[in-house]
């Protein structure tokens, strides 16, 4: 494991011949010296893969047996010197029964050897013709490759500060896997050995069980599957290798390859200390009988440069299209039905939002209308109010009333110019400040405006701010910061641009339709400074604190993820390779942790707000900061950066 917490895992899918365990040894060898080449850990080969699986009665014979372990005693010796642990799939006698058993080993000694505990008898399956169950067999001692080794069913390993547990094939598949109880005794990779052939439709389900398995357990899961050489007589095996973590398929082999394979992935296991530290209901079982832990320290091997691992560089937007538009309308759901149940709540029939022709406020009047006409209640009952400032332009303000118009709300126009200048004045502010003050004094007559509007309507205001704002704090206090509830304080700036665009791509109306593409085209502003000579946007966002894109990557891998910050700097530098250099990440990583633990007295005081996604920072909920805490040790480890 790496410095980061990254543990290289492999599922090796070698070229096997039926009962020829002399050539399977050389195939096994030969794969396990690939993966030490790549930098590998922990690789993981099929069931019964020193033997095959499809031997049938050959497996009570001696001769085959013996072959077998012999086979298995050449494998040890031959990847003795290799920096990596082995599990491999092999048949032992233990006393007058055998077993169908992983054997795991490195640096020339086997560590344990795991039986499988759920023996498979029906349709293709007859296993209890041959092998007895592993259930039960605990703190024993079993005779492999030469060797006394530990044997049962509750081993787990640990390998250099990792703690892994194997189970096999059908072990799987049954109601409670044996993997279940591995990881709450601590295993954090979970290895499976598998034989399973191919039916059709098969292949989903094994997809949607690996990964199922790997969420509930908080684990890595490496599921390795027999392949081409074993008997077709009646079965075809397609050499199936998945490598899952917590809920997500990170690797997975080419089916019905003629090829042997070698499918490798990094596994985050400090990012699943995390998630079992922060998920309570993840605790080991009172009154359980502790695991036989067994421990072996092996030499680092070579560390391949680059993370055998997707890192997405817009970690809350979906890459598929279908999956996308599908969380799209989820998340539209989900706000507007929370907004629904507030109005209800209330008695409320109207509603005031302040539109600005931004994104945000767009998505917030959208979502608005869609509550509305979820609730049956006539969109005039939405007040949408535009507030021309000093920084407004004529594309911002153009877009604001067709968005109103389009969508037939009621729209208002209230220019906050001379009631700003006036309280400026108030205030002995000069005429020529372009301070803070300056720009707060804005958006706090905005909110009045809004505040006013909405007692005069007995309705509520509906906020605009979005998640990204909350967590760099841009925002007025009590200025936009404040609302009486906020539909969009969990949903991250580059989710706000994709739902805007997927209301925009299902929107009927061709006028309507094209401000939202206009807006998505507009640069994000306050427009709280004055425009440009040619009334162009003076004041842009990003060219202030930074780019979204890096912000909400930041913002996933600290808060959903817990990653420090030289791990954040690392992952951002892979997956923004090209379009950002490290200085750059590093400086907009300095201000992102700089503004993060600054700003909370803001969302200290956020109002209401439903939760869409994994991450979200309500007070109330998902995340609990005092408004003082200090940010001196993120930001010192930056500096040694």
């Amino acid at each position: 494991m790496d410095n980061f917490g990254f543990l290289k895992v492999a599922a090796a899918v070698p070229l096997v011949r039926v009962a020829d365990c002399a050539h399977n040894a050389g195939r096994i060898i030969a794969l396990t010296e690939e993966a030490a080449r790549r930098g590998v850990e922990i690789v993981v080969f099929p069931e019964l893969a020193v033997t095959g699986y499809t031997c049938g009665d050959l497996l009570l014979q001696s001769t085959l047996l013996d072959a077998a372990d012999e086979a298995l005693a050449e494998i040890v010796r031959a990847t003795r010197k290799l920096p990596l642990t082995v599990i491999a799939g092999v048949p032992l006698r233990h006393g007058s029964t055998l077993y169908n058993c992983a054997a795991v080993f490195t640096q020339g000694r086997v560590l344990g050897v795991v039986p499988k505990i759920h023996i498979p008898d029906y349709g293709e399956f007859y296993e209890t013709r041959w092998f007895a169950s592993g259930e039960g067999i605990a703190e024993e001692r079993i005779a492999a490759a030469g060797q006394q080794a530990d044997f049962g069913a509750d081993l787990t390993f640990e390998v250099n500060g990792t703690e892994f547990g194997v189970e096999i094939c059908e072990d799987l598949w049954t109601a409670v896997p044996p993997s279940s109880h591995l990881a709450l005794d601590g295993a954090k990779a979970i290895f499976n050995l598998s034989a399973s052939p191919e039916t059709a439709g098969k292949h989903a389900y094994l997809r949607q069980l690996v990964a199922q398995q790997s969420a509930r357990t908080l684990a890595a899961y490496v599921y390795c599957s027999a392949g081409m050489g074993e008997s077709s007589t009646d079965l075809v095996f397609a050499g199936n290798a998945l490598i899952a973590e917590n809920g997500t398929i990170l690797r997975e082999a080419e089916r019905f390859s003629a090829d042997e394979q070698l499918v490798v992935a990094d596994v985050d296991i400090q990012r699943l200390e995390f998630e079992r530290r922060r998920n309570t209901s993840f605790r080991r079982r009172d009154g359980a009988s502790e695991n036989t832990v067994i421990e072996m320290e092996i030499p680092q091997g070579l560390r391949a440069a680059a993370l055998d691992r997707d890192i997405d560089p817009l970690p809350f937007v979906p890459k598929d299209e279908a999956h996308r538009n599908e969380r799209c309308e989820e998340i539209f759901r989900i706000q507007a039905h929370g907004l629904a149940r507030r109005l209800r709540h209330t008695g409320c029939q109207r509603a005031v939002v302040g539109i600005s022709g931004g994104l945000d406020s767009t998505l917030a009047l959208l979502v608005t209308v869609r509550a509305f006409d979820f609730l049956g209640i006539g969109r005039s009952g939405i007040v949408g109010i535009t507030m021309p400032g000093f920084g407004t332009t004529d594309r911002t303000y153009n877009n604001a009333l067709e968005l109103m118009r389009g969508l037939g709300v009621t729209l208002r126009e209230i220019p906050i110019r001379d009631a700003c200048i006036q309280h400026m004045k108030d205030i002995g502010m000069e005429p020529s400040d372009r301070s803070t003050a300056y720009e707060n004094a804005q958006a706090r007559e905005r909110t009045q405006i809004l505040m006013d509007v909405a007692n005069m309507e007995g309705g509520l205001v509906v906020g605009t701010g979005d998640l990204s704002e909350l967590a760099l704090g841009w925002a007025t206090y009590n200025g936009d910061q404040m609302s009486m509830y906020g539909v969009n304080a969990s949903v991250p700036k580059t989710l706000v641009r994709h739902l805007v665009k997927w209301a925009a791509d299902t929107e009927r109306d061709a006028a309507t339709r094209a401000t939202l593409l206009d807006i998505l085209d507009t640069p994000v502003s306050p427009e709280l400074l004055p425009a440009d000579d040619e009334g162009r946007i003076a004041q842009k966002t990003e060219d202030l604190v930074g780019p979204y894109e890096l912000h909400d990557f930041f913002l996933y891998h600290f808060l959903r993820l817990g990653a420090g910050p030289a791990k954040i700097l690392f992952l951002a530098e892979t997956a923004f390779r090209g379009s950002y250099d490290r200085a750059t990440i590093h400086k907009w990583l300095c201000v992102f942790f700089r503004r993060f633990f600054a700003q909370q007295f803001k969302r200290s005081a956020m109002p209401d707000g439903p939760k869409v996604g994994s991450a979200a920072l309500s007070p109330r909920g998902d995340w609990r900061m005092p408004s003082d805490a200090s940010a001196a040790a993120w930001l010192q480890e930056l500096e040694t950066l």
